[in-house]
């Protein structure tokens, strides 16, 4: 089947007469039908041969409940199951599907060209734990909190449909319908909408490499998965073993959907590392090629970023360059430097990094990682970055799976000192990368992200527990893994929005919108070539001294991570630069009246946990 990028071709969709076309993708069927629910109507499709089928009918309107009957080629009993690329689940992931017209939306946002990749400053949410209502028309009533705040992109973790009403999101069962508990496909077009009309990009997180266990039927109609591979969250899927054509068409159909009928202006692709394909074309690189095929036929830029385990430029090269094209990357190296400079104890994979050595090594080369021996790895790992523009990778010094895989999901607001949270900060938003901040760490929210789920299956839910309190053993020896199963540990992970107000919290908040602001008005905070970086670490002090610059404007940013006072040498020419941003002020809740850190000699003397911004320009 050929795709068409104008238009969803899989699944139950609606034309411009307004008459269902339903094509399915199901070559271990004899037979297939539909079965209308509401008035138990059946409408046999049609085999188009490759194990499709297909039906054309106007007995099926907007909001009807439908299944398909599929009678096995093995003989057996007819089996009844929901659409595999249905739009709307809302009797929940065991239910039959509802029919939804995608193209029934009336859009506001033609005049929306999108945030360029260079501006993005990323807020990373969780649906279900932003807001005490945890849903999408909720999140909107945040989004001026958030554009105050200086976010240009909302950063969504997965809304795929799963199991229940709790869930991180990356156990999805129906790739393309929205989770029903947050409003479903109506709700998450119109926060889109809304988010455009104030000038927010959208990036959802979606899931290729794996598809959740509770509802996944997905084998009764094809070979969806492969056992070629394996991944540590269920069976790999087929992208490259016998029958993967249509499996690749199923998820390229699937990120040309969340672009073009929910607008969504980035994708975040989920551990990228664990989708294995040996195919002449990269997965990754044939969804590239159409979702640039879609942004010429729409005139808006649609924008690909992968979670990476793997320090392969390969995945951001661009395609004439052999590479599979993604716009950018996550770079949990950056994070692991950081922490370890912070005081994280060197244990699981942290025991791999040196502190501020490898954070400056970060600043530079965005990978630490370029090709020596890794101790947690027992293994040469990682290869240099040539060319790539610093917009090509995102750096954090939290997000959801940095906080929710500690065995009790605490924030580093509960593990630093207010001091430290600061410096943390604006290492992130120094660095010549696109930063991300996950929610609430800007008013140093102390309620923990944990991992929760909702599961019916009591063997299933026993099976998680246990896998949780076994797979991060290397970080926690002792203490009660929150269980993921009981609704506390999931309202325990919800945000506590009343903590902006006070003192500390309230500082905080203030502290961030003044970073971001930085970020986004001073010309060398912003500029994003790596070229235009010198960093160097002073490992026995626990320091690092980062300059940036652009044209005649330059600023040096010093970072004393550790618990004494520290004095360093100044270049003569910041000696009498002024002062971009102090964290040790008191008006940030530091120790100093005043920033006159500086000496005739040219010794800078640096607070404890603390980071000075000096700037200076020629002209």
């Amino acid at each position: 089947m050929e795709i068409d990028i104008r238009k969803r071709n899989i699944g139950l969709n609606f034309n411009e007469n307004g008459e269902a076309e339903i094509r399915l993708w199901a070559p271990l069927a004899a037979q297939v039908s539909v079965l209308k629910v509401n008035d138990k109507l059946t409408l046999a499709l049609v085999d188009e041969g490759y194990g499709y089928w297909h039906l054309q009918t106007d007995q099926l309107r907007a909001h009807d409940q439908y299944a398909f009957k599929i009678n096995p080629l093995t003989g057996g009993e007819t089996l009844d199951r929901a659409d595999p690329a249905s739009l709307f689940q809302k009797e929940g992931s065991q239910g039959c599907s509802t029919a939804f017209d995608v193209n029934a939306f009336q859009w506001t946002d033609a005049d929306w060209k999108g945030v360029d990749l260079n501006d993005l400053v990323i807020y990373e949410l969780h649906t279900g734990t932003f807001t005490p209502d945890g849903d999408f028309a909720s999140i909107e009533t945040k989004l001026d909190y958030l554009i105050e705040l200086g976010i240009t992109g909302i950063e969504i973790m997965p809304v795929a449909q799963f199991s229940g009403n709790r869930n991180w999101g990356y156990d999805g069962v129906f790739p393309f319908a929205v989770q029903n508990s947050y409003g479903g496909p109506l709700a998450l077009q119109h926060l889109v909408n809304a988010c455009h009309a104030k000038g927010l990009a959208v990036i959802l997180d979606v899931v290729y490499n794996h598809v959740g266990p509770e509802g996944n039927y997905f084998s009764d109609f094809g070979e969806y998965f492969t056992d070629k591979y394996h991944t540590p969250w269920g069976k790999a899927i087929n992208f490259d073993d016998a029958g993967c054509d249509a499996v690749r068409n199923f998820f390229i159909e699937n990120a040309l959907m969340w672009f073009r009928d929910f607008h969504i202006d980035a994708l975040r692709l989920d551990a990228v590392h664990a989708i294995k394909d040996f195919s002449t074309v990269h997965i990754l690189a044939e969804i590239k090629t159409h979702t640039e095929k879609l942004s010429q036929f729409t005139g808006r830029a649609y924008r690909l970023i992968v979670e990476l385990d793997l320090n392969d430029e390969c995945y951001i090269r661009h395609q004439s360059q052999y590479g599979y094209g993604m716009d950018a990357q996550w770079v949990d190296e950056f994070h692991h430097a950081l922490r370890v400079c912070a005081g994280q104890t060197k244990d699981g994979y942290y025991s791999d990094f040196n502190g501020v050595i490898d954070l400056a090594k970060s600043y530079r080369d965005a990978y630490v990682y370029t090709g020596q021996y890794s101790t947690h790895r027992q293994c040469k790992f990682g290869m240099p970055v040539q060319q790539a523009s610093g917009a090509k990778f995102v750096v954090f010094s939290q997000n959801h799976d940095q906080v929710g895989n500690r065995m009790l999901g605490e924030r580093s607001s509960t593990l630093v000192s207010f001091e430290m949270l600061k410096v943390m900060a604006a290492a992130v938003f120094c660095s010549p990368f696109l930063p991300l901040i996950f929610m609430g760490e800007e008013w140093a929210e102390t309620n923990p992200f944990q991992f929760f789920v909702s599961h019916s299956d009591e063997e299933l839910v026993e099976a998680v527990r246990k896998g949780r309190k076994s797979e991060f053993a290397a970080f926690h020896n002792n203490g009660d893994t929150p269980d993921p199963q009981a609704v506390s540990t999931f309202e325990r992970s919800k945000l506590d929005w009343e903590k902006i107000t006070e003192s500390n919290h309230q500082i905080m908040l203030s502290y961030y919108k003044t970073l971001i602001a930085l970020r986004k008005q001073h010309t060398v905070i912003a500029n994003l070539d790596r070229k235009s970086v010198h960093a160097e670490a002073f490992s026995e002090k626990n320091c690092l001294v980062v300059k940036r610059w652009k044209g005649s404007e330059e600023i040096i940013a010093f970072f004393n991570f550790s618990k004494q006072t520290q004095t360093l040498s100044i270049d003569p020419a910041f000696q009498h630069a002024p002062v971009l941003l102090d964290s040790a002020l008191i008006k940030w809740n530091g120790p100093s009246q005043e920033s006159n850190n500086i000496s005739a000699e040219g010794q800078i003397t640096l607070f404890s946990e603390s980071i000075l911004i000096l700037y200076k320009t020629d002209v």
